[in-house]
């Protein structure tokens, strides 16, 4: 295990990431202000694409790192049946679910029935696709639907706040299991929001429920979404895992671990 993972175990992770929890909310100018454009310049974000380009036009920490892209940065693909990324990021792994278990990092994989906390939703997946992926610091960090699908319910899993980096993701067994997260059942796939270190908050364009999750909880919940249409965001990044029933989804060829994908790009057909 590397010394970076090995920290990780004794670290106050729930303390560290309420406190920048309420960092990254103040609009208190004296917090807000240094930290943006501290942030902005050690990750050199990118602002052209944002629909508040200037620094100056965010008012806390959490305003600039959720903000919204022009209407134009992300277009989608023209066939209808493509299948896309709902994310800006990497991808981190991805391929077919087989017996139920999914591939974390080389050498590792985990239970999709761990991950999702509802053998029964696993098995329903089980022989499917899947694709991971990582959201780093200068990403755009709304997500949004892979494909048209109409939601019905989330699943509430309260859990640890590793990191989720590819150093973290090399050492850590089951690492996206273990993690805090936000399971939303479609009717077309399943989508995975996973919190990490410093993630202050998971939030969702419905009137869901506001993390950090105390019990495993269930909740119906309901919507049509068309591909493209934005499900959430997280408050300081991490990943984002879409499972598909057996024959739902062919993943294009050309696709390779660690690969930098953009929102709406396609990843495959339905």
């Amino acid at each position: 295990m590397n010394a970076f993972a090995a920290l990780q175990y004794a670290l106050p992770k729930g303390a560290i990431s309420r406190a920048a929890g309420w960092a990254a909310r103040s609009e208190h100018r004296l917090v807000a202000k240094p930290l943006i454009r501290a942030f902005a310049h050690h990750y050199r974000v990118d602002l052209e694409e944002a629909a508040t380009p200037g620094l100056d036009g965010y008012r806390s920490f959490n305003a600039f790192f959720t903000r919204a892209l022009r209407a134009d940065a992300r277009p989608l693909p023209d066939a209808p049946d493509a299948v896309v990324s709902p994310a800006d990021g990497f991808l981190s792994q991805f391929g077919r679910i087989a017996d139920g278990r999914i591939l974390q990092a080389k050498g590792r994989d985990f239970s999709a029935s761990s991950l999702l906390a509802d053998a029964t939703l696993a098995e329903f997946c089980d022989g499917g696709a899947f694709f991971t992926i990582y959201l780093s610091p200068r990403d755009y960090h709304r997500v949004h639907a892979p494909a048209a699908a109409t939601l019905q319910r989330t699943i509430e899993v309260p859990g640890r706040l590793f990191s989720v980096n590819d150093r973290t993701a090399d050492a850590v067994p089951g690492l996206f299991a273990r993690n805090e997260r936000l399971v939303c059942v479609f009717d077309e796939f399943v989508l995975v929001l996973v919190g990490a270190l410093i993630v202050a908050s998971i939030e969702t364009v419905w009137d869901g429920p506001e993390s950090p999750y105390r019990t495993l909880r269930m909740r119906a919940a309901s919507g049509r979404f068309d591909r493209g249409a934005e499900i959430g965001r997280f408050l300081l990044g991490s990943t984002v895992i879409v499972l598909f029933p057996p024959d739902a989804v062919s993943l294009r060829g050309d696709l390779a671990p660690g690969m930098s994908v953009r929102m709406g790009q396609a990843l495959g057909a339905l």
